[in-house]
């Protein structure tokens, strides 16, 4: 389940992390009786990235001004999602920005502490400067310091930026998180740090303990399994569209690190999907088949790398949609038994004033000699793997390796 900004930051200020004075407006004749001076930012609260460069960050200098603009963010869609807030926050005088993470690694099944000494929107220099510290052992403050030093930080600033980390990891043992982001953690000019943005990635599975987390959960289709519309799917933040390799993972934390590796590669990544997690999952295979129908369709793309990362029957259930969309005429039929084994209560998904329904292109419209690069680690792939012979599609079971072959396809004409 992925938190609003908003949300985000209400655990933020549990926590003792530091945050702007807000205000959550849900109409814009709120903003009539805002309780912040100003000049205030106006964000829109969604779950999509790229908000500032699809106009959903508006900086006002009146209460007209406001009003005006608001009105235009709660009628923008920023990756087909409708925002049902809009975030009102003190603006800031940040001289620096910082990039801090701690996210659950499902590779090596470790929690990872993730720093940039370059912040915010500039990703390439952002993943270039990132450092990164595996936690072998239990968290201890010496590992936020040495993250903390890793990212060039000299004297107090060292402090301040570790006491920050050591409190992220706190709330992602606490609440059971996969993921908590502050992108940009910024630097005044008189040594304060404030967390201007906050993402948080809780784990569906563990919901059930928080009742504080699963206040913020909306009822879904997926959940029900109702509807035949095509699922939600989450684009990764802050891609800049210009590379020819496009990414599917079913993790931020996979995606992030399989991006590094492309990064690393001399490669650029024009576009990522997360999908919903691994096997049993109600929601897996549509939302693969749904992230392939669309990517297929990008006339930019040399290569897909799909990163899935789980058990034997989620590597079948991904390697079976994979099928399904490349073969349609031979479409593999969902057991009684296997939808027994996927059926189960999901997290959040996005709730829209508005949908634009559209049907998935067929499959006779793709381009199929668009190769495609599966990483699957485990399960009984071959009886799959034989009727997709003679499509390009490569099976790899090493990350490293997948990101390889990938990089390699992109230079073959």
């Amino acid at each position: 389940m992925d938190l609003l900004e908003y949300q985000a930051k209400e655990l933020f200020q549990q926590i003792g992390i530091p945050i702007l004075p807000s205000q959550t407006i849900h109409d814009p004749s709120e903003l009539k009786r805002l309780n912040i001076p100003y000049p205030v930012v106006l964000k829109s609260q969604v779950r999509a990235g790229g908000r500032g460069k699809a106009g959903g960050i508006r900086f006002v200098e009146n209460t007209i001004d406001a009003i005006a603009a608001a009105r235009a963010i709660f009628h923008l869609p920023i990756g087909g999602e409708y925002p049902d807030a809009v975030l009102a926050e003190a603006r800031y005088d940040a001289q620096e920005e910082f990039f801090l993470a701690v996210l659950l690694d499902y590779q090596i099944q470790r929690p990872v502490l993730l720093g940039s000494a370059r912040g915010g929107m500039d990703v390439e220099t952002l993943l270039q400067q990132m450092e990164k510290v595996v936690l072998t052992a239990e968290f201890s403050p010496f590992q936020a310091r040495r993250l903390a030093i890793a990212m060039g930080l000299r004297g107090e600033l060292i402090r301040a930026v570790s006491d920050i980390i050591e409190k992220m990891y706190c709330l992602f043992q606490e609440k059971d998180l996969e993921l908590i982001e502050i992108n940009p953690l910024a630097l005044s000019a008189d040594g304060r740090v404030m967390a201007l943005d906050g993402k948080i990635a809780a784990n569906d599975c563990a919901l059930a303990r928080h009742a504080d987390l699963r206040r913020w959960q909306t009822p879904t289709a997926a959940a029900s399994g109702t509807s035949n519309n095509p699922p939600e799917l989450q684009w990764l933040d802050q891609v800049e569209g210009k590379g020819t390799v496009g990414m599917i993972c079913n993790s931020n934390g996979l995606a992030l690190a399989t991006w590094d590796l492309l990064v690393q590669g001399k490669s650029k990544l024009a576009c990522g999907l997360v999908v919903e997690g691994s096997y049993p999952h109600p929601a897996l295979s549509r939302q693969l088949e749904a992230a392939l129908v669309q990517m297929l369709a990008l006339p930019q793309l040399k290569v897909i790398l799909v990163n899935i990362f789980g058990n034997a029957e989620t590597s079948e259930a991904v390697a079976g949609a994979i099928a399904n969309i490349l073969q349609p005429q031979n479409r593999i039929a969902v057991t009684e038994k296997s939808e027994e084994r996927v059926t189960r209560a999901t997290g959040v998904a996005n709730t829209k004033r508005e949908r634009q329904e559209t049907s998935p292109p067929r499959a006779q419209s793709f381009n199929l000699s668009l190769p495609l690069v599966v990483r699957l680690v485990s399960g009984n792939l071959a009886p799959l793997q034989e009727r997709l012979s003679a499509l390009p599609v490569y099976w790899v079971d090493n990350l490293e390796a997948a990101v390889t072959r990938a990089i390699a396809l992109t230079k073959t004409k």
